[in-house]
């Protein structure tokens, strides 16, 4: 898993959809696997830190912390939460969207390059046991 998150990040770094600013982060080993935590499991819709951090596996600080971060770099923004005016949500910023979407194309890009590496069938058993596993 460690070996394709790098695969992403060396493919989020040469995108041209990605924003610049995130791109060239992503070129100096600034983003992390962390920070794919993030752009794995904040819906569009946004979520509070509460929920990011349960998905991701993470303590509520250290999100928090993963939060503030992503957040100075214009990757998501905190909005008030419209079902409990002292909750935050956090969403993906416009340069967020962007990220998200040059993300996928690099997790498309690395599956694919997965499947040829080792064969579609070793691909599936691969992604059916790691289905079984996650849960």
């Amino acid at each position: 898993m460690r070996r394709f998150d790098e695969r992403v990040l060396q493919l989020m770094a040469a995108s041209e959809q990605a924003p610049l600013a995130l791109a060239n982060l992503a070129a100096r080993d600034k983003v992390g696997a962390a920070h794919i935590h993030i752009t794995r499991h904040l819906p569009l819709a946004g979520a509070r830190l509460t929920e990011l951090a349960g998905w991701a596996g993470m303590t509520k600080q250290s999100m928090g912390d993963l939060v503030d971060q992503c957040e100075a770099w214009g990757l998501v923004a905190r909005h008030p939460d419209a079902r409990d005016a002292r909750a935050r949500r956090i969403v993906f910023t416009p340069a967020g969207l962007d990220w998200l979407a040059a993300f996928r194309d690099a997790v498309a890009q690395a599956e694919a390059e997965f499947r040829g590496a080792v064969g579609a069938e070793v691909a599936t058993v691969v992604a059916l046991g790691l289905e079984a596993y996650a849960q």
